[in-house]
């Protein structure tokens, strides 16, 4: 028992100490001897409860997700729960900024590693089930419109949410960056600015007179 308690306090560590890693140094900054030495273990300790970079990095997106699930209060009406949610990830993200950090780091990273898009792919498609089901039921309940019970405002909902996590970017840049047409490096705001800043320039160029 308590061998198993320190095998999840380790993993923990580990998990937390590369968050903060990404938090601070970007995705790029993230070096897995760094993060044994902030768990207070050496390298094959890390390596034995994350064999690759990819297991790690899913580690560091449960718990963010771990922090989003805080904010999913089981009681009032599916549609409280909703409305109190979009409020809760957002109060959340200003209380804790650096999980709009990672997660935009990793979103971004996704766009060009397919082991990143993976993992937040399904976090996504998690995430949109939980907001499905909440739709569902408010829906059953007569608290919406039975339009509203549908995978378009699911996903909708879910890109808003999205967007509360990176403070700095639109939805539509969120998703840009999610779904891998768009690139960026260095911090998280930096590369979604970027990203933004040229979409923008596109605009311009589609509205400018000829």
């Amino acid at each position: 028992m308590a061998e198993a308690a320190t095998q999840k306090d380790r993993r923990g560590a580990l998990v937390r100490a590369a968050y903060n890693q990404i938090a601070e140094h970007g995705f790029e900054g993230l070096r897995t001897r760094e993060v044994a030495g902030e768990a207070g273990v050496n390298i094959a300790t890390l390596h034995y409860y994350f064999p690759t970079k990819e297991k790690l990095i899913e580690g560091v997106v449960e718990h963010a997700m771990e922090r989003f699930r805080t904010t999913l209060a089981p009681h009032g009406s599916p549609s409280d729960q909703l409305r109190n949610h979009l409020r809760s990830v957002k109060r959340l993200v200003q209380e804790e900024p650096q999980l709009g950090v990672v997660m935009g780091e990793l979103a971004l990273r996704s766009a060009r590693d397919p082991g990143i898009a993976r993992i937040m792919r399904e976090t996504n498609e998690g995430w949109h089930r939980t907001v499905r089901s909440l739709l569902r039921r408010a829906v059953k309940e007569g608290n919406l419109r039975p339009e509203m019970d549908s995978d378009e405002v699911a996903a909708m909902v879910v890109a808003t949410l999205r967007n509360l996590t990176l403070p700095v970017a639109s939805t539509e840049t969120v998703c840009c960056a999610v779904h891998g047409s768009g690139s960026g490096s260095g911090p998280g705001s930096r590369g979604i600015s970027q990203l933004s800043k040229r979409r923008r320039a596109r605009s311009n160029r589609r509205t400018a007179p000829r």
